[in-house]
């Protein structure tokens, strides 16, 4: 009698857990079945919320719900982050992040979220390689040039970027160890007031995406030097890179991505990252962003889980190296 009433017990409990998995298994093959929340932790109408709300669009007209950006500044990204990380792992909330993500796990003593713990990698959307531009009326030419003069002259030439800790501060102080000059950095809060002391004459040159620069260059207002990776760019074919202009082996860029929070069903992780992977190959998609100079990637979880550990021991070595903080 016991015997039956075990097998009867284990029985019922294989019946159990096998309705539990086909009503989890039903769940992720309808997901999704509501709108969906993109987290972007920067303020709308900049360039990576542009860049997110294309893809945005994209994904949710192929996936039928609506992909919708919620903009959450502040902080280096970091409060937009840690309500990613904080919400329900169900496929419903997922972040846009760029390299300050990987930076802010070496820049802050402590964060209110553990990237490795709480933060589940989906997709490398692409890559933006860095610009080096000057006012119109500068004497250099190119990246060449200055680098010459910041030799000839250490501790005189000014270079501007968006804030401590931002990749256009970051790959400056890269190059300067590569080159082994002295530069000295003036860190704004934002490109845009940057881009006004740099049109005004009062910053020699700075770094940032190509988008910030296009117009005024187009404008006759500023002059773009050098290009940071290995080849030049379609938008702005007559701009050299740095490996040409001699400085082989420097590249700086920064990027774009999806996480989610940690927990979440790999299946719907794989999911997104597949229809990610999709628009981005979207002709009206492509055109666009290659417009604006960014590269597309579209990565699987495991790639991009990669690539932050990566991102995150590189600038981690330079943040430690040069003695980097918020603060500074």
């Amino acid at each position: 009698m016991i015997k039956k009433y075990q097998k009867f017990n284990t029985a019922l409990m294989a019946c159990a857990l096998a309705c539990i998995w086909s009503s989890q298994a039903l769940a992720q093959a309808a997901w999704p079945n509501k709108p969906i929340r993109l987290i972007v932790p920067y303020s709308a109408g900049g360039f990576t919320d542009l860049v997110a709300r294309l893809v945005a669009k994209n994904v949710g007209d192929r996936l039928g719900q609506p992909v919708t950006v919620d903009n959450k500044p502040g902080a280096n990204s970091i409060i937009g982050v840690d309500q990613v990380a904080k919400s329900a792992p169900d496929g419903y909330t997922f972040g846009f992040v760029i390299a300050a993500y990987a930076v802010n796990t070496s820049l802050y003593a402590k964060l209110p979220y553990n990237p490795a713990k709480d933060i589940q990698a989906v997709s490398l959307v692409g890559k933006s390689p860095l610009i080096a531009a000057v006012s119109v009326d500068a004497p250099y030419k190119t990246m060449r040039e200055l680098i010459d003069q910041a030799r000839k002259t250490p501790g005189q030439i000014t270079f501007g970027s968006s804030g401590n800790g931002s990749a256009t501060h970051l790959s400056l102080m890269q190059l300067q160890s590569q080159t082994k000059t002295r530069l000295v950095h003036v860190p704004y809060k934002g490109n845009a007031p940057a881009l006004t002391d740099l049109l005004g004459g009062r910053l020699n040159f700075m770094f940032t995406t190509p988008d910030a620069f296009l117009s005024m260059s187009k404008a006759g207002k500023l002059r773009m030097i050098g290009v940071a990776s290995d080849q030049r760019m379609p938008v702005i074919p007559d701009v050299p890179t740095f490996k040409e202009l001699g400085f082989g082996g420097y590249s700086a860029s920064t990027w774009a991505g999806i996480v989610a929070p940690a927990g979440i069903s790999m299946s719907i992780a794989n999911k997104l990252a597949d229809e990610v992977a999709a628009v981005l190959k979207m002709p009206d998609v492509k055109a666009k962003l290659d417009e604006i100079g960014f590269v597309t990637v579209g990565s699987s979880p495991e790639e991009f889980t990669k690539f932050i550990a990566k991102e995150t021991t590189q600038w981690g070595d330079v943040i430690r190296f040069n003695k980097i903080s918020a603060d500074d």
